[in-house]
């Protein structure tokens, strides 16, 4: 059974703690009540949530839902592609949902959903200058994320791969680099589909993790969250133990008491 992490080791994003580093987005789910179940199993940070994605009856209904989970929303401008229209969806969700939190996209490619990176800076910085606590999704380029803390992020969500694939960091090398250079809080969003990609990732000693698609896809949803909730937990605890360094032969681990007789030089006295 998923336990969140205590208070010790917080999440701290823009000045708020927060007891889980895992993050949890709503859509995909095969029924509502899977999604409560879920989100009350992994017990997230937050829940994230598409002002774009509701209709009218249907937005009632998530509103309640949400309402009922007690977790804090984390409103995303999904499917925008420019800066002027995340802006403005920003603004909305920010009435809708009450909250100054937001997740900010600018999608840059239909295909692949990748960040639109030249816009992405200009819409952080705007609306950094209204108030918004903005958590931007981007891809893991040491430069644009410096160029987000920068204009004021004070923290960055790069992708481990494309949304949705769950092919897990496909560029091992770039995230570490990332993480090293960077010292502003990280949570990886998007492209995780096991948690043992999760738990590798905080491993690395990024902060957080964002998911959906690996969750709400899942054969058992519940399960899975309460996976992903236990690797994210295991990972960083790993971390904050301190790993032992790699070595390129075999080292002994039982530890030797004395040296067997048949080990002697022979003709040694017995």
């Amino acid at each position: 059974m998923s336990t969140p992490e205590t208070f010790h080791d917080p999440l701290v994003l823009y000045g708020t703690s927060f007891h889980s580093r895992l993050l949890l987005g709503t859509s995909r789910y095969p029924s509502p009540a899977t999604l409560e179940a879920a989100v009350m199993r992994a017990r997230p940070a937050m829940v994230t949530a598409s002002l774009r994605r509701q209709g009218a009856a249907s937005g009632q209904g998530f509103w309640q839902l949400l309402q009922r989970l007690n977790t804090p929303v984390l409103p995303n401008t999904a499917g925008c592609h420019t800066t002027q229209e995340a802006i403005t969806t920003a603004q909305m969700a920010r009435e809708v949902f009450h909250t100054d939190w937001i997740k900010l996209e600018v999608i840059g490619d239909d295909y692949t959903l990748q960040p639109d990176t030249l816009q992405l800076v200009s819409a952080a910085e705007h609306l950094i200058r209204e108030g918004f606590k903005v958590l931007p999704y981007c891809t893991e380029d040491l430069v644009i994320c410096q160029r987000l803390a920068d204009v004021g992020c004070q923290a960055v969500m790069p992708w481990a791969a494309p949304i949705g694939t769950g092919r897990g960091p496909v560029n091992p090398h770039g995230l570490q680099l990332l993480r090293e250079r960077l010292a502003i809080p990280m949570l990886v969003d998007a492209g995780l589909g096991l948690p043992s990609h999760a738990c590798q990732v905080m491993e690395w000693g990024f902060d957080g993790v964002l998911l959906n698609t690996a969750v709400a896809l899942a054969t058992d949803p519940v399960q899975m969250a309460g996976a992903f909730a236990d690797a994210v937990a295991a990972g960083r605890a790993a971390r904050l133990a301190g790993t032992m360094q790699p070595e390129t032969v075999a080292q002994p681990s039982t530890p030797v008491l004395g040296t067997p007789f048949w080990h002697q030089a022979e003709g040694s006295p017995s």
